[in-house]
């Protein structure tokens, strides 16, 4: 089916999160979520568009664009939210590697406040079914630092499998060397799905 055509919702919910697509008026609060998670995403989030935000206007266009892209089916940011609070606990990256197979690679990051509570790991596992059911993926993939132990261990709760690990492929921007772990997810994989 082609990429315009499928009937891909804008929220989900988990058993504790409410996660959503962002939209017009997040702004405000996503500009001062980036300033409080500026240190926080430095090491193994450099690039994060968050951290370079120099305004709310800044962070209304950045927030309207991640609408825009998830209507063009280019990328899908989803804000995570708790379900009770209304909290901002962090964010789900979805992004296309090739939509012919179809293949999708995944990102996150936990906000500072909420992080080591489970919250990344139970939004990737929601995410994994809205990427296998709804993006109607054959396979996932997911990179990160071999050093970030709690974004790991996140990939390997979620059912990934280690599939390579790049040794010493990265300068930080302290000035350290580290690698890159290669996990991936098939959808024969996928619990609770047909093939």
């Amino acid at each position: 089916m082609h990429k315009m055509l499928l009937d891909i919702p804008t929220e989900f919910e988990t058993e504790r999160l409410r996660l959503r697509c962002y939209q017009s008026g997040d702004g405000r609060w996503y500009y001062q979520m980036g300033l409080r998670n500026r240190e926080h995403l430095a090491r193994y989030e450099a690039d994060n568009p968050a951290r370079a935000l120099a305004s709310e206007d800044e962070a209304e266009a950045l927030v309207r664009a991640f609408a825009a892209d998830w209507q063009a089916r280019a990328n899908f940011f989803l804000g995570v939210f708790d379900k009770e609070t209304g909290d901002f606990v962090g964010q789900v990256y979805i992004g296309p590697v090739n939509w012919a197979l179809p293949e999708f690679s995944v990102g996150y990051f936990a906000d500072e406040a909420h992080s080591g509570r489970g919250y990344i790991a139970e939004a990737v596992r929601g995410a994994l079914g809205f990427i296998f059911r709804h993006l109607q993926a054959r396979r996932v993939r997911l990179e990160c630092d071999d050093t970030n132990a709690p974004s790991f261990r996140v990939a390997e709760r979620a059912g990934f499998v280690r599939e390579g690990h790049l040794r010493q492929n990265k300068l930080n921007p302290d000035g350290t060397v580290s690698g890159t772990l290669l996990y991936g997810l098939l959808r024969s994989e996928y619990p609770g799905l047909e093939s």
